[in-house]
This record gives structure tokens, sequence and C-alpha cells, in this order.
């Protein structure tokens, strides 16, 4: 058998315990890869996500320009959407819109392993971004030119955007 070439590539191959936080925070977040980077694109942006129990995919954020869209591998996560939880199951897909001001993230609140695939865009420098739970970031944001001003109005449910076992551990 041929050798593969270096764009043909395993996700776990790929993948790492590395997490991140955001700035002035502890909070960690889900592991992965970013798939599309590591293989050499520069337009798609790929992540293969990857949430242990009690660990969500970022804080509750909405895009002006990029869009998303998230593909469940395996397990079962809550998707949070404007301040409501939604079950996630194997196969289910998410399609996230640009400018449409709907605010998410992905939790992993049951007690087994969550795989993700999330695509959207990269490096698209008119995006502009708001974190509808956190105040700070979004003056962070502002500071940086990447706060989005003008977002849509959304009623919001009343679900925190918290993983329900890491709820009395947040400082967020």
């Amino acid at each position: 058998m041929k050798t593969k070439p270096n764009f043909i590539k395993h996700c776990d191959e790929l993948s790492t315990d590395k997490s991140f936080s955001y700035p002035n925070d502890t909070e960690t977040f889900g592991t992965g890869a970013p798939l599309a980077s590591l293989l050499g694109l520069e337009k798609l942006a790929i992540n293969y996500e990857i949430l242990k129990p009690g660990k969500r995919s970022s804080w509750p954020h909405a895009h002006k320009v990029e869009e998303e869209f998230i593909f469940i591998l395996s397990g079962t996560p809550d998707i949070w959407i404007n301040g409501n939880l939604y079950e996630l199951k194997p196969g289910d897909c998410v399609g996230l819109p640009s400018g449409t001001g709907v605010a998410h993230t992905l939790i992993n609140n049951s007690t087994k392993l969550v795989k993700a695939l999330v695509v959207g865009e990269q490096n698209v420098p008119e995006d502009k971004i708001y974190y509808p739970m956190h105040p700070k970031r979004n003056q962070e944001c502002k500071k940086n030119d990447f706060y989005w001003e003008d977002h849509p109005k959304h009623e919001f449910g009343t679900e925190s955007g918290i993983p329900k076992t890491a709820k009395e551990d947040s400082q967020s």
C-alpha cells in the first residue's frame, strides 16, 4: 500500500488534550483538534470537538458574519440556544446562519464523552461577535474591535449556558 500524503490523517491522530480559556478566566473547555488548519486549509474551520462530562465548547456567543454547522458524532450533548437547552444525539445537525444573533454553545451535561464536528469559516476579518452571558468579554471585544454592537435582540430562556455538573464551580 502507498504511503498516504500528509493531508490525509485520522482525527484521533491530530487530536490533543489541550483546551483553552478566555482571557482573565480559568474555565477550560473541550479538547480535540482544529482539523482544517492542521491539514492546511485556510478558508474552512473544521474542529473536532471532544467534550468530557461537565464541559462546554465555549461561552455562549453569536457571530455577525461567520456561519457555523455542528454535527454530533457520538454522545448526547445539549445545545444551548438563547437560554434554552435542546438535547442532541449522534447524527443530529445544527445550522447557525450568520447575522441571526442566535447565541449558542454545546454543553455535555451527560456522563459520557461527546464528540462533534464543528464547521465554520476562518480568517474572516469582518466578523464580529457577542457573548450574551459575559459582559466583561464583550468589553474586551469592544476594545479589540470585534464586538457585534448592533446584533439582533432575542428573548432568552432561563438556562445559564453553564454545564449542570459545573454550575457550583463556575466563576464566569
